[in-house]
């Protein structure tokens, strides 16, 4: 008796047609060669407190072979009493971006398949109001906030800022046609990214109680500003704040972020993430950065006034540089096109960013490095300039 043979198939006929159609998130160049000054990531130029290093190196030992924390309980009650609320109020996960993630899957229904995605197409059905396909946010902001909503299958809305990346007033989002204040998920990343502005917290609280849906205020660089809106989440029920360990506490390596909120959003989370999704070794770290509070200020502190500075600096060689309150600046080079600077920028061994969308076409983002990292970056900015 013949056995039926199976149909010959393609590797690609195996995957989702959706997900065929993805376009990944761009991360910044990782560099392969020795002796360049990185410059394009906003990681903090500065090591962890020395504390963390000897308690990380500690840690390392026949714990390796367990399973760690599964709700990092020890990491959330610390988290709790440094921001003055309860631990069932804050969520870890693996970097900030698990948690955007999450959000995504936990307050936002995927389009039906094969749908085009646009949030007018499809009526509620969780309410009279509000619109659980839609994932929202600004534009520019966080790149990854549409590669989110595609991957989940959601409808997208993006609304420009103001030219000064700014944000546009409640008056003239309610007379546009774009803005949508019914939105399931709304992302806003603040200080903002890559602008670097930042943005008073009356002006975020305004929004946040003109919209139906949950707001996710991504406060990543909050430690760089003089503002944050932390209070928002304990004043709102339907507002989040995420923060993460990366940018401020140098813990890139070990991806650690979290968020705090109400607690019913929060155990919603807690119910569709990973069963171990944040490592040992990262809680532990965590932990410690936050024993170290002291040496961690003087780093912003310190940041701070190298953003002052390299504004300045950068100015008096004709670059425009827009405010800043993050550990970045955005600039306006001078002469050339912000694309060739950064080619020959590369050429002197000096990485920095650059993004090709029309409202960023114009400029390079510049992270904060150590005195030495930005004494080679103007060193190579008046070669340019002088060639």
């Amino acid at each position: 008796m013949k056995t039926p043979q199976a149909k010959a198939r393609t590797p690609r006929s195996l995957v989702r047609p959706h997900v065929q159609e993805l376009q990944a998130y761009v991360p910044g160049e990782q560099p392969k060669v020795k002796g360049l000054v990185k410059l394009n990531t906003n990681e903090n130029p500065y090591a962890p407190s020395p504390k963390v290093l000897a308690t990380v190196q500690a840690a390392v030992d026949e714990r390796l072979r367990l399973y760690p924390d599964p709700t990092a309980e020890k990491l959330r009650e610390r988290l709790a009493r440094l921001h003055g609320c309860q631990p069932d109020q804050v969520l870890v996960g693996n970097g900030s971006d698990e948690l955007l993630a999450l959000a995504t899957r936990a307050f936002v229904e995927p389009a039906p398949e094969g749908a085009l995605a646009h949030w007018s197409k499809y009526p509620s059905h969780s309410g009279p109001k509000l619109n659980v396909r839609t994932v929202q946010y600004f534009t520019p902001s966080y790149s990854l906030y549409p590669v989110l909503a595609d991957i989940h299958a959601a409808a997208k809305v993006a609304a420009p800022l103001e030219s000064d990346f700014s944000l546009p007033t409640l008056l003239k989002l309610r007379r546009g046609k774009v803005w949508n204040f019914y939105a399931a998920l709304t992302f806003i990343t603040t200080p903002n990214a890559p602008s670097g502005r930042g943005y008073p917290t009356a002006e975020l609280e305004a929004l946040c109680q003109a919209m139906e849906g949950v707001v996710w205020l991504d406060e990543a660089y909050a430690e760089f500003a003089d503002d944050n809106a932390l209070s928002l989440a304990f004043k709102y029920p339907h507002v989040i704040v995420s923060r993460t360990f990366s940018k401020a506490y140098s813990l890139c390596y070990q991806r650690v972020g979290y968020c705090v909120g109400h607690a019913e959003l929060i155990a919603a989370l807690q119910r569709i993430k990973d069963s171990y999704n944040v490592n040992g070794l990262g809680q532990v770290a965590a932990l410690a950065s936050l024993d170290d509070l002291t040496y961690y200020r003087a780093n912003f502190r310190r940041l701070k006034q190298a953003r002052t500075a390299l504004t300045a600096d950068l100015t008096g060689l004709g670059f425009t540089v827009l405010p800043s309150q993050t550990n970045f600046i955005l600039a306006r080079p001078p002469t050339l096109s912000a694309e060739v600077w950064q080619g020959k920028l590369r050429e002197h061994k000096i990485l920095v960013r650059w993004f090709g969308a029309y409202e960023t076409r114009d400029y390079l983002r510049i992270s904060l490095g150590t005195d030495d990292e930005l004494a080679a970056l103007l060193k190579a900015v008046r070669a340019i300039l002088k060639d």
